[in-house]
């Protein structure tokens, strides 16, 4: 049984859908992220989980046991707001001990249980201050350890790192992570950004429109994505349009470019019409000069429309003689290619990932 079972939620704001038929089963202590764009439904479903927000129908079991109508204070959740939401008049310790004067532990208690959350978050020299004295990255570790203090059955995140730098938001990433492990908590984390997702998550459930296009691993998501959206959200991809046909005693996936066989042996391989994804680290780019070295079971002449250098390697737009530009990486080391020189690329058809959108397989 599942510690978090979500089943079959809709949720409607007067006549405007946000949800569709949502559920997700969580393992206790997993980390699961909610993954999607603006407007996908993941805080709303996040709000539904917290008790801030009523279902239109579903269920939500904890535990095997509903928990649908119970109000937020009963549902010993803690919750890590976007903005932090600390008391600026508070100190550190204060801000932290505040669920647990709440609930009426003895001073002793709530000293233990403060001084253990600064250890576990690296604040214990801050414990004095106020949230105003504090850089951004450690106002977010103060809400970590006043949402955990109390020990609640989940941790539920909304985008808490959104308003740091790349840098601060990688670093807390890895500590987030760290505490995650070190606590055995469940966590349900919502973000936008695939990066930290994938840096972080046992499962993710990618929303598009109120619904969930795929509940997976990381790995799973990036290389067998089951649909369009999740290929072209999840990371950088190149689409070929097509269709799946059968030649002979196997299948083969063709277009006005090249014709390669299908290596896929999923029932999602259908003939029809299909979209073949090819992930950019999986082309192989070639000066014009070196394509007698080209080796692939797909070869296609280009010209690079653009370049991007940033020191380990160099990002490629290359254009097709077709019109369509791909993406591709090379090696940073002897700097870009500059645009306009003619390249000639290469992949190989055990690096395809197949989108087929036709009927059953014949």
């Amino acid at each position: 049984m599942a510690f978090i079972d979500i089943r079959n939620i809709d949720k409607l704001y007067g006549q405007v859908q946000a949800l569709y038929d949502v559920s997700l089963s969580v393992e206790k202590g997993s980390f699961v992220t909610l993954l999607g764009p603006s407007g996908s439904g993941k805080t709303s479903l996040l709000k539904l989980l917290a008790g801030f927000e009523n279902v239109s129908s579903g269920k939500i079991l904890r535990d095997g046991q509903d928990i649908t109508m119970l109000p937020p204070e009963k549902r010993n959740f803690g919750l890590v707001f976007q903005g932090y939401a600390l008391f600026p008049h508070m100190t550190v310790f204060d801000n932290i001990a505040y669920p647990l004067k709440v609930r009426r532990k003895s001073k002793d208690e709530i000293s233990t249980r403060v001084h253990s959350m600064l250890e576990l978050v690296q604040l214990q020299k801050f414990a004095r201050r106020k949230p105003h004295e504090l850089s951004g990255g450690q106002q977010q570790r103060v809400a970590l350890a006043r949402a955990l203090v109390f020990e609640p059955d989940i941790l539920l995140l909304d985008e808490p790192m959104s308003a740091l730098d790349k840098k601060l938001r990688v670093d807390l990433q890895d500590q987030l992570r760290d505490i995650h492990h070190r606590l055995g908590t469940t966590f349900i984390n919502v973000t936008h950004d695939q990066e930290e997702a994938m840096h972080m998550s046992d499962s993710i459930a990618v929303m598009n429109h109120g619904r969930v296009e795929q509940y997976d691993t990381a790995y799973n998501l990036y290389r067998r994505p089951a649909s369009r959206f999740v290929a072209d959200f999840i990371g950088k991809s190149n689409i070929f349009a097509g269709q799946i046909c059968k030649n002979a005693d196997r299948l083969e996936f063709m277009n006005d470019a090249f014709r390669i066989p299908v290596c896929e042996t999923s029932d999602v391989v259908r003939i029809g019409k299909a979209e073949l994804v090819i992930r950019p680290e999986d082309i192989r780019v070639h000066p014009a000069a070196h394509a007698d070295e080209a080796r692939g079971d797909v070869a296609l002449n280009g010209a690079v429309a653009s370049s991007t250098y940033s020191g380990d390697r160099a990002l490629y737009s290359i254009a097709l003689s077709n019109g369509q530009v791909l993406l591709t990486y090379g090696s940073g080391r002897d700097g870009a290619l500059q645009p306009g020189a003619p390249v000639k690329i290469v992949f190989d058809a055990k690096d395809s990932i197949m989108l087929s959108q036709g009927g059953l397989n014949q």
